[in-house]
């Protein structure tokens, strides 16, 4: 069964937890992880891009010279494509590029991502993550006693905790979620989790 060490607030430790098999325990399935990041950037993408086409572009309707008899090429609109300050042809406009998997997949996605993460030895459990204040030198000293000081983390509680979450957010490379609405992309995107142990029931008993 895997384990992870626990730690105080100060960075020292202080024990050992075990961690669920059926969460962090399973052979990570590289193929499903890589679906579902996948599948978290396209659902982020804003698909605002837009250009004009030869109807949006300003411009006369008018035929700017006769069809025949001028030596010139037969010309119908100012707005076309070849023409400067035409429209553009096949012009991008805004569109939805999210898709939806399936849930089972986002789950083993999830375990793989943790199970990966515990393999590396990546966990740091916190007996109780709280602050008395916002102090973001608080956590700057604990992720730097964990040896993890200037790495991306992912800061995980088991609720919205104001003061975690002020005095992480601005550490370069530090973000915070909660236990019960966890993706693969979060964990697979940093080097190390912060978990507050009372997180880490929470994860066990939602995803096991």
């Amino acid at each position: 069964m895997p384990t992870a060490k626990v730690y105080n607030m100060a960075g020292k430790e202080v024990g050992q937890v075990e961690l669920s098999e059926a969460v962090f325990g399973i052979e990570p399935n590289m193929h499903v992880l890589h679906t579902a990041v996948k599948n978290h950037l396209a659902n982020r993408r804003q698909g605002t891009q837009s250009t004009l086409t030869r109807a949006e572009v300003s411009g006369s309707t008018k035929k700017p010279w006769r069809q025949k008899g001028t030596g010139r090429a037969r010309a119908g609109s100012t707005r076309a494509p070849h023409w400067t300050h035409g429209g553009l042809a096949f012009a991008p406009k805004p569109r939805d590029y999210s898709y939806n998997i399936n849930k089972k997949v986002r789950r083993l996605a999830l375990k793989s991502a943790l199970s990966d993460k515990a393999q590396e030895t990546a966990i740091y459990v916190i007996d109780s993550l709280n602050l008395d204040e916002i102090k973001t030198k608080q956590m700057v000293n604990l992720l730097e006693t964990l040896a993890i000081g200037g790495k991306k983390a992912l800061v995980i509680t088991e609720e919205r905790n104001e003061n975690v979450y002020k005095s992480s957010r601005n550490i370069p490379g530090v973000s915070v979620t909660f236990g019960g609405i966890l993706n693969p992309y979060e964990i697979v995107n940093v080097r190390a989790l912060v978990i507050d142990k009372a997180a880490l029931t929470k994860i066990e008993e939602v995803f096991a």
